[in-house]
C-alpha cells in the first residue's frame, strides 16, 4: 500500500534535497512537512476526490502525494485536455475539490466550482456535488491519452501503482541514477509512476521544469533545442521521452554535431511504437535509450529493457510485477492488482488483462510487439499487417517526422507522411525507399499523401503526440481512396 511509499520517504535524511524546478526545492525534511500538512487540509474538506491542473513543479508532487496519504482519490488533469474533456473528467468522477494554475478555466466551465483560497501558488477550489461511484480501493483515475473525444477514465490502486514503482526501481537498482529530469506531464501516468515515485524510492532528486521550459509548445509542438539546454543545464541521470521527442532530440544533436551529457545514464522510451533504428540512432549521439512498454491500466511500466539486458526490437523482459502471457492469438494478457475497473462501469474481473496489443515473447522473455489487434490491416492478397511495424520503420528515416499507415482490402499499403521541418516534399522518395528496404513486399509502402502536421489544434494527434488514428483517416478519406485509382502522377500534396 501507500505506506511502503511514505517508509522510504521517512526514512531519508531530512537534508536529502528530492524536489527542485522553478525557483523551488523540497528537502526530504520540508516534503514530509508539507505533504502532512495538505493531507490534514483535505481530510478536512472531507473531499472524496481532488482534481489538479497543473504544470509541472514540486506544487504538483505534493499535492499528489498529500492526496496519497489522505486516502483522497487523485485526479490527474492532463493540461492538454480540451474543456470538453475537462468537463467530461470532473463530471465523471464526481471532483469536489481542485487544485489548479488554471482558475478561470475551471469556473468557466460552469460545474460549480468556486474559490475557496490558496495554496502553494495554486487556487483551491470547491464545489457541493454527490459523489460517484467508484470501485473499492481507488486511489488514482487515470483518463487514457484523449485519442476520443471522451476518454476513459482508469481506476487505480495504491497498491498497484507502488508495485510499479518499485518495480522499476529495482529494475534499475544498480544503475548510479541520483537525478531524474521529468520532461512528460506529471498528468502521464507514466512520468507520475516511474519518473516521481519510482525515483522518490531510491532517494533520487526529481527536477521539475515548466513544461514551456522543456520545449512543450502546447497545439505549436515541440522545440528540442529547450529540452537539449535544460539537459545541459540540470545534468540528470534519467529521464522519460516519447519517440517522437527522442527522434526530434537525436536529429538535434546530430545536426550540430553533438553529444548528450555524460550525466545521462537511462533514457527510457514509451508511449508508443519506437523503431529500432531510432534507438540505434540515439546511441550514437550519446543517449542511452531503452524501450518499455506498458499500460494505464495495468499501472504504466509492465515490461523494459535496460543495460545489460538489451534486445534490439524488444520492449524487455517483464518486470516483477506482473504476470504476463500470450494467447492463442498473439493478444498479450497482463496480470496486476492495478486496474480496479473504468469508470461508470463494472469492475475489473479478477485475473488477466486483455491488452488488445499483439505480439509475442521470445526463449528469452523478451516482449516484442507487432501492433494493435483493432488496428490490424488485412489486405486485399490477405496479409496481416500491423501499421505500427510500418510506420515505425518509416519514422526512422530523418526526413518523416510523423507517418499513418492505411491499406485495408488493398492490394499494396498506403501512408501519409508529414515531412520534418526544412524537407520538401520531393525529399520523402528515397526515405520511403530506405523504409521500404527494411520491409517484406507485402508490407511496403506503394504510394503516399505529404499531409500538413498532425496536431492538437486539428484534432489528429493527442496533447502527449500520440497520433488519432480514426481521425487522421477520416479527414484524408478521399485523398486516400484517389491514390488506389489509375492515375500517371503519385505522392499527393494536400
Amino acid at each position: 500500500m501507500s505506506e511502503r511509499l511514505f517508509a522510504a520517504l521517512d526514512a531519508l535524511p531530512g537534508d536529502r534535497m528530492l524536489l527542485t524546478g522553478n525557483g523551488q526545492t523540497r528537502t526530504a525534511a520540508a516534503l514530509r512537512l508539507d505533504v502532512d500538512c495538505l493531507a490534514q487540509r483535505l481530510q478536512q474538506f472531507n473531499s472524496k476526490v481532488l482534481a489538479l491542473l497543473a504544470d509541472n513543479g514540486p506544487p504538483w508532487v505534493t499535492a499528489d502525494l498529500a492526496a496519497l496519504k489522505a486516502g483522497v482519490v487523485h485526479l490527474p488533469l492532463p493540461g492538454f485536455f480540451n474543456d470538453a474533456q475537462l468537463r467530461h473528467a470532473l463530471e465523471s468522477t464526481a471532483a469536489d475539490l481542485l487544485l489548479t494554475d488554471q482558475s478561470v478555466r475551471i469556473v468557466g466551465l460552469g460545474l460549480g466550482f468556486r474559490e475557496i483560497g490558496r495554496w502553494d501558488g495554486l487556487s483551491l477550489l470547491k464545489r457541493e456535488v454527490a459523489p460517484a461511484k467508484l470501485p473499492a480501493g481507488t486511489a488514482k483515475i487515470s483518463f487514457t491519452s484523449g485519442s476520443t473525444g471522451q476518454p476513459k477514465g482508469v481506476c487505480l490502486s495504491a497498491a498497484g501503482l507502488l508495485d510499479t514503482a518499485e518495480a522499476v526501481c529495482a529494475a534499475l537498482a544498480d544503475l548510479p541514477i541520483d537525478r531524474h529530469l521529468s520532461v512528460l506531464p506529471l498528468a502521464l501516468l507514466l512520468e507520475n509512476i516511474a519518473g516521481v515515485y519510482a525515483p522518490l524510492l531510491r532517494g533520487a532528486e526529481i527536477v521539475l521544469p515548466k513544461l514551456a521550459d522543456l520545449g512543450w509548445r502546447g497545439m505549436g509542438g515541440f522545440d528540442p533545442l529547450q529540452l537539449a539546454k535544460q539537459v545541459e543545464t540540470t545534468q540528470p541521470a534519467s529521464l522519460i521521452l516519447v519517440p517522437e521527442l527522442l527522434k526530434a532530440w537525436t536529429q538535434t544533436l546530430h545536426t550540430d554535431n553533438r553529444s548528450a551529457p555524460a550525466s545521462l545514464q537511462f533514457v527510457a522510451v514509451g508511449g508508443a511504437r519506437c523503431d529500432a533504428q531510432l534507438i540505434g540512432h540515439a546511441r550514437t549521439v550519446g543517449l542511452p535509450a531503452y524501450e518499455g512498454y506498458g499500460l494505464t491500466e495495468c499501472g504504466s511500466v509492465v515490461s523494459l529493457n535496460r543495460p545489460g539486458a538489451d534486445l534490439s526490437g524488444s520492449v524487455g523482459r517483464p518486470l516483477r510485477h506482473v504476470r504476463m502471457r500470450v494467447d492463442v492469438g498473439r493478444e498479450i494478457r497482463i496480470e496486476s492488482r492495478a486496474f480496479l475497473g473504468y469508470l461508470k462501469a463494472e469492475s475489473a474481473e479478477s485475473g488477466e488483462f486483455k491488452t488488445g496489443d499483439l505480439g509475442h515473447l521470445n526463449a528469452a522473455g523478451f516482449l516484442q510487439l507487432s501492433g494493435r489487434r483493432k488496428n490490424l490491416i488485412i489486405t486485399a492478397y490477405g496479409r496481416n499487417v500491423a501499421p505500427e511495424w510500418v510506420e515505425a520503420a518509416l519514422l526512422a528515416q530523418p526526413k518523416i517526422a510523423q507517418a499513418l499507415v492505411a491499406g485495408e482490402a488493398r492490394p499494396w499499403l498506403a501512408a501519409m507522411l508529414v515531412p520534418a521541418p526544412g524537407v520538401e516534399p520531393s525529399g520523402l522518395v528515397n526515405a520511403v525507399a530506405r523504409a521500404n528496404a527494411t520491409l517484406p513486399d507485402y508490407a511496403q509502402i506503394g504510394d503516399w499523401l505529404v499531409c500538413p502536421p498532425f496536431t492538437v489544434a486539428n484534432g489528429m494527434a493527442t496533447g502527449n503526440g500520440r497520433q488519432v488514428r480514426a481521425a487522421i483517416l477520416h479527414r484524408h478519406a478521399a485523398a486516400l481512396e484517389s491514390l488506389y485509382s489509375p492515375k500517371e502522377s503519385r505522392h499527393a500534396v494536400l
